[in-house]
């Protein structure tokens, strides 16, 4: 069975799009492969988080995966401090790291833009340590949006190499696949293309019913279509394509029609939304719940989870050593 790595990087709670996107692409994938989902709590580290903070984001989402549906006995979940041999792994790799190569990386260049006061060497060094995580457990596939594809292409350049270095043929280069293919893309409703925390406009699974329905009747509109069968601009289209995720098909045709026949009320139209919305929530925010309360369920999770993924971590790193030529 094909082993993939994918990383978890500890920032907030899950939102729809997360769920729509990621988690349901995890969930499939989970009983296809060897799957390894990693916390990507070391990573957190480039922006100087409050120990509590780290504690708590970590917790949050460790339960929110399992939550989710993530299955401990068919996937391997783990946070990546309790690995301790990604982290020698990273320092190999940085040894054939070069800096000018780094330094060309685009997520390096826009956090220099974005945070000029914090330019430290774990952001300069991101794509080693993603290399790592992937290639300590000789990865062959990596679910990555788009955007990464750039340290996909780095971690491959580092496994090429090391074997390259030492006349090996130990690291398989990952190949990425793309989320983007096969998940759904959920619009924000802010008007925006695409709900995200950064843009401010997300729905996250947590969220109670008060919060959703105050969420959703605030979602962007216009005066209502002046011509039948008009097309929805984007706001709109937003709108009824969040619809088309969380409702019954009768729901979607009926304000479809509502809007082809220029009668639509956006404002009922909202109220069902926000009702359907959290009925698909609910069972997951309550789930969510659950787990946080039971520590000892989580601590169990995390533990076990610790335990499979270092076993296949130092594995590689045994072998790693012994190709580099350090002693046993």
């Amino acid at each position: 069975m094909e082993t993939v790595v994918s990383g978890i990087r500890p920032t907030g709670n899950l939102h729809l799009g997360n769920y729509f996107g990621a988690v349901k692409s995890f969930l499939q994938m989970q009983h296809e492969y060897n799957c390894f989902f990693f916390i990507a709590d070391w990573h957190s580290l480039t922006t100087h988080p409050h120990p509590d903070n780290i504690r708590k984001s970590v917790k949050t989402i460790l339960a929110e995966y399992l939550a989710c549906g993530i299955d401990p006995d068919k996937a391997t979940i783990y946070i990546q401090s309790d690995v301790r041999e990604v982290a020698e792994l990273y320092l190999y790799l940085n040894m054939n790291a070069y800096l000018g190569e780094l330094e060309r990386v685009t997520s390096f260049k826009d956090k220099v833009r974005s945070q000029p006061n914090n330019v430290n060497a774990g952001l300069l060094t991101y794509p080693s340590l993603m290399a790592a995580d992937i290639i300590i457990h000789k990865a062959v596939k990596v679910p990555v949006g788009k955007d990464q594809e750039q340290n996909m292409e780095m971690a491959r350049k580092f496994a090429r190499r090391f074997n390259n270095i030492y006349g090996v043929d130990y690291f398989p280069e990952p190949a990425s696949f793309h989320l983007s293919e096969k998940a759904v893309k959920v619009p924000g409703l802010d008007g925006s293309g695409k709900m995200g925390k950064s843009e401010g406009n997300a729905i996250y699974l947590i969220d109670d019913e008060k919060t959703i329905k105050s969420k959703v009747m605030k979602a962007v509109t216009d005066s209502g279509p002046t011509e039948p069968n008009s097309e929805k601009p984007e706001p709109i289209a937003n709108l009824f394509m969040m619809m088309d995720i969380v409702s019954t098909p009768d729901t979607y045709n009926f304000f479809n029609e509502k809007y082809n026949a220029c009668e639509i009320r956006y404002g009922d139209m909202k109220k069902q939304l926000a009702e359907d919305i959290n009925l698909f929530c609910k069972p997951i925010r309550e789930r969510i719940n659950d787990i946080l309360a039971d520590d000892t369920f989580l601590e169990r999770i995390a533990r076990e989870g610790a335990e499979k993924s270092a076993e296949s971590a130092a594995k590689t790193l045994r072998e790693v050593r012994e190709i580099i030529g350090f002693r046993p």
